[in-house]
Parts: C-alpha cells; sequence; structure tokens
C-alpha cells in the first residue's frame, strides 16, 4: 500500500508517494551524524529499491545485502588489527540490520537473527571504538524476566555518581536506535544514559514476549530500582526521555513516580487510542511509521479490533496534571503522525511549575516526527536541557 505525502510538507521525500518508506529513509539519514549510516551506502539501497517501492520484502533483502556488505568490512578490519575502522563499520552494520529488519513481518527466524545482527554489530562496535564505556545489563522485570539494557557512563571525571536519564524508544524502535539518537553526545554533558528496551520494544518483545503495556510506570519505576543499586549513579538525579510513543511512556512514568526529577516528551502524544482509531478508520492510510500489522504484533493480540481495545487506557488525560518535575516537550510543527495540536493539550495539562514546550519549524528544520528531517537541531535542545534540570 502506498502512502501519500502530504501536499503541505516541508521535508525531502526520498520515496515521493510513500510516506512510510520516506519516513524510514529519514532515519537513516539522521544516523549519519552518529555514525549508524553513510550517505553513499544508503543511495546504493535507494536505487536498488527506486523500481519496487512499497515492495517490504524487498527492502529487507537490499538492506540487509548492505549490512552483511559492512560487517564484512567490519570483520576484514579486525583481523588486520584496525580497531577503530572495524568499530566504524560494525556501527553502520547495525544501522542496516536495523532499518532493514523494521517492516519484516512476520518476525520469522530471517527477521530475529537480522535483529540479533543488530544487537551484536553495535556491541561489538562499542567495544572496539574509543567512545564512552558501554555496559549492557538486563534490568529485573516482574519475576525472572528482565529488560534488555544498555548503560552508558557519563564522562565526568570529577564526580563517583552522576546524573542518569532513563531513555524509552517509541512505539517501534529499540535501545539500538536510541544509541544513533546521539546517547555519546548526552554523557559528554555529564550525564549517564540507561537505554532500555521496555514492554514492546526491542528484545523484550522479540525473545520474551513481554508486550506493550498502557502503565508503563511498572518499567520506569524497574529502572529506577536498578538504578539506585548502582554506586555510580545518583539517586537523586534521575530523569527520564521518551521518544516519540515514548512521550507517553516518559510522561506517565514522571506523574506515576516521584522518583523522577525531570521528563522530556520527545514528540507529544494525547490520547494514543485515538490516534489508531483514526488510522484503522482510515483502512491505515494515514502515515504510518512501520506496517500496520506491527500493532496486532506488539500488543500480543490476534486482530486489529483486540489491539485497538489493547490501546484503551492510552491517555494521559488526568495523568500529565499529576507531573509536578521539570518537563520539556518538542514536537514538530509538520509532524505527520501525530498532530501538533495533540501535543498543545499534553502541555496544556501538565501541572510543572517548571515546563517548556519547544515547536520546530519547517524553516529551523526539524518540523517532522521527532525532528527526523533535521535532528541536529532538536537533539542539542533536548540533551542541554536535561542536563541542566539534573545539575550536570
Amino acid at each position: 500500500m502506498v502512502e501519500a505525502v502530504s501536499e503541505k510538507a516541508t521535508w525531502f521525500a526520498y520515496f515521493p508517494g510513500d510516506y512510510r518508506w520516506s519516513f524510514n529513509m529519514l532515519i537513516a539519514f539522521a544516523m549519519i551524524r552518529t555514525g549508524g549510516a553513510e550517505m553513499g551506502e544508503i543511495d546504493q539501497v535507494g536505487r536498488r529499491l527506486a523500481d519496487c517501492v512499497g515492495d517490504d520484502d524487498r527492502w529487507f533483502r537490499e538492506w540487509i545485502v548492505m549490512a552483511d556488505h559492512v560487517r564484512g568490512l567490519a570483520e576484514d578490519a579486525e583481523a588486520r588489527g584496525c580497531r577503530h575502522a572495524a568499530a566504524s563499520h560494525f556501527r553502520r552494520a547495525s544501522g542496516y540490520f536495523l532499518l532493514g529488519e523494521r517492516f519484516r513481518f512476520p518476525k520469522d527466524d530471517d527477521a530475529l537473527e537480522v535483529y540479533r545482527q543488530c544487537v551484536r554489530c553495535l556491541r561489538r562496535a562499542t567495544e572496539l571504538g574509543d567512545g564512552p564505556v558501554v555496559e549492557y545489563v538486563d534490568v529485573p522485570f516482574e519475576g525472572n524476566r528482565t529488560l534488555p539494557s544498555f548503560f552508558v557512563r557519563a564522562q565526568t571525571p570529577n564526580s563517583s555518581r552522576a546524573p542518569v536519564a532513563v531513555f524509552f524508544t517509541g512505539f517501534d524502535g529499540n535501545k539500538e536506535m536510541n544509541w544513533f539518537l546521539g546517547i555519546e553526545e548526552l554523557v559528554k554533558r555529564g550525564v549517564s544514559c540507561l537505554s532500555v528496551d521496555s514492554p514492546g520494544v526491542g528484545e523484550a518483545i522479540r525473545f520474551q514476549s513481554i508486550p506493550l503495556r498502557y502503565d508503563y510506570e511498572v518499567a520506569g519505576s524497574a529502572a529506577i530500582d536498578f538504578l539506585e543499586q548502582r554506586k555510580d549513579v545518583d539517586p537523586e538525579r534521575i530523569g527520564i526521555i521518551g521518544m516519540s510513543l515514548g512521550g507517553y511512556y516518559a510522561t506517565r512514568c514522571a506523574a506515576m513516580d516521584s522518583r523522577f526529577k525531570a521528563c522530556v516528551a520527545w514528540g507529544g502524544i494525547w490520547d494514543y487510542h485515538e490516534v489508531w482509531q483514526r488510522r484503522i478508520s482510515a483502512a491505515q492510510e494515514l502515515h504510518l511509521p512501520v506496517p500496520g500489522r506491527h500493532l496486532p504484533w506488539n500488543t500480543t493480540t490476534s486482530t486489529p479490533e483486540e489491539a485497538l481495545a489493547a490501546l484503551e487506557p492510552f491517555k494521559l488525560d488526568g495523568v500529565a496534571q499529576q507531573i509536578t518535575c521539570p518537563f520539556l516537550l518538542c514536537h514538530g510543527e509538520d509532524d505527520q503522525q501525530i498532530p501538533l495540536s495533540d501535543a498543545l493539550k499534553l502541555f496544556e495539562a501538565v501541572s510543572s511549575e517548571d515546563k517548556t514546550l519547544r515547536v520546530f519549524t519547517g524553516e529551523e528544520g526539524g518540523a517532522q516526527h521527532c525532528h527526523l528531517d533535521n535532528i541536529s537541531v532538536a537533539a542539542p535542545v533536548i540533551f542541554d536541557w536535561i542536563a541542566d534540570r539534573l545539575g550536570a
């Protein structure tokens, strides 16, 4: 199904006429700044896909061909003892495995193996590179289950206990995507980061079948419980960042657990049930980041109707009013997935005395969903704000 791009769009559509494919190319371009992709390699894949737009099987194959090629470069460089080159190649391979797997349904053995390669390649890149210290951890969650995560230490030699931001991705992301959004920039500001595959996301849904849930404070509080046990974390300076649907996760967590001292909604969500009501009523022809089949899959339901019912409590009215910590909401003026009007409702409802709304326009860049059309403008605003509010 081809989803038309809005005539009022203020962004470059790599595949004119198909929003979903074009938006995911924006993700690829956004990852260039953090080493997760390269323009020439993206364009090689794009050219091979130009005559089959909308064919998700072909999307999967072409991105995996590129990912395998770049992983081969990494393995060759590592065998020669060129660890910096190897780290760079492994990082890009991870990004391409990530992109390729996004549209793959069902999540069969091939898809799961590609996902494992995404995780392995980024892990190897961080092991070989000269960036911040990255520690892969499992956050205890409900019995014997865990939320796979990684902890990145703040680059602050003058303090043993640093502030930390819990970083949740959105409806269709993963903890690795958070890395490519600029975690290295955050830790340079003196804020450690716990990037989490939370319920319905990443490894948590793929390998433990932990579904998406409305009461996301269960995951947020589990993250704090884990962080409070670490000797390198200041338990009085824990914040939370959530991107896209993560804007709902972060808002709800900050409202329900006062241990969070700052909250960033990197994209405003007000009533996610209503968002999907509109999408399903339009036969999913509204702009989606991934195929509509993603919703029944990550809610572990069987039909769109059951999935929609599972989203019924995903509403922030009555919740946002309970937030008292500093709150930042960033949204794109021309966001084609979540209208600005939804973000404005959320901002109005938040009770914090210290609350900030930042709307990015087409003229300055960052007007699209989660500012992926110019993340270099938006990410520093977010990271500077949370570093300031956590006293980094």
